[in-house]
């Protein structure tokens, strides 16, 4: 066993907003972005990043960000000062082709400067709102405001600006081959994390966890002891073995059938003087079944170890 883990503890009340804000963005992450252009009452465009971010619901659509006021002095973004006068927004996505330049919007340009032209993007007009549309965003959501709602007055303080999608628009290159939704190989998603940090989804980053909501998994708590003391497995393993069905289990004569398979079998052979080393060997060979995703072979296998 691990020794425990130690813990800096902090108290947002007796640190100041600036202290705090690297510890919480840092740690609330990753973050998705949201890519927001809006118009001021007078037609001038404003394109920016917002990182306090994500999807609220889908009937009705809903999107939230908040452009925070600055902790730096306490001053309000112009994309905010935008939704107020016009309350319409295009929420993009981006994707790691676009990040540095996204980046770059983020740059504090003075109210009126056109952050599309400073970023080399293009403009395209949208269909149901003002604000006009990044091209080369692989996903747009042209949105209404519905509301805007100040956390606070203070520095850092947060402005819920919800919004909903209107009207969406989703590369044809970043569908699934069904065209029934977003293929996260394809999109290449970035996301924020603290400092100067992002990742970004793809490749061998990107993987799937079974939803527990399709059926009833038994729980860690019904395992067998010996599988949930291991110290073997680890908490991501026990919760892929918990999230089973109890009809799914494999029964006593499938178990028994298991250990002619051939790893099991040399592992069975090898160690069959030495039931400690037996037991770990065969918890092992489990682990690894289970990070192939092979569940079946796995609670078999698990199930040997205990060599009763």
């Amino acid at each position: 066993m691990s020794a425990p883990a130690t813990f800096r503890t902090v108290d947002p009340s007796q640190i100041k907003p600036s202290e705090l804000h690297p510890f919480l963005v840092g740690a609330v992450a990753p973050r998705p972005v949201a890519f927001a252009s809006t118009i001021s009452a007078d037609g001038s465009v404003n394109l920016s990043p917002y990182s306090f971010f994500n999807c609220f619901g889908s009937n009705p659509p809903i999107l939230i960000f908040s452009p925070a006021n600055r902790v730096r002095d306490n001053s309000q973004k112009h994309t905010l000062e935008n939704v107020r006068e016009v309350p319409e927004v295009v929420i993009h996505i981006c994707d790691y082709a676009l990040v540095e330049q996204m980046s770059l919007a983020s740059t504090e340009y003075e109210r009126g400067v056109n952050e599309f032209v400073k970023a080399g993007l293009t403009e395209v007009p949208s269909e149901r709102v003002r604000p006009p549309r990044v091209a080369e965003a692989p996903a747009a959501f042209e949105c209404v405001v519905e509301q805007v709602i100040p956390l606070g007055q203070n520095n850092g303080a947060g402005n819920l600006v919800i919004c909903r999608v209107v009207l969406a628009h989703f590369r044809e290159d970043i569908l699934t081959s069904t065209g029934t939704g977003i293929d996260p190989f394809k999109l290449d998603a970035v996301a924020r994390l603290g400092a100067d940090w992002y990742c970004r989804a793809s490749g061998s980053s990107l993987f799937e966890v079974p939803k527990p909501n399709r059926h009833i998994g038994i729980g860690i708590d019904q395992l067998p002891e010996h599988i949930r003391h291991s110290d073997v497995l680890t908490g991501n393993n026990l919760g892929r073995l918990g999230n089973i069905e109890a009809s799914a289990l494999p029964d006593a004569e499938s178990v028994e059938a298991f250990r002619n398979e051939p790893l099991v079998a040399y592992t069975l052979n090898k160690y069959r003087d030495d039931a400690t080393e037996q037991r770990r060997q065969l918890t092992l060979l489990g682990k690894q079944w289970l990070e192939e995703s092979k569940l079946l072979e796995a609670w078999k296998t698990l199930l040997l170890a205990d060599g009763r």
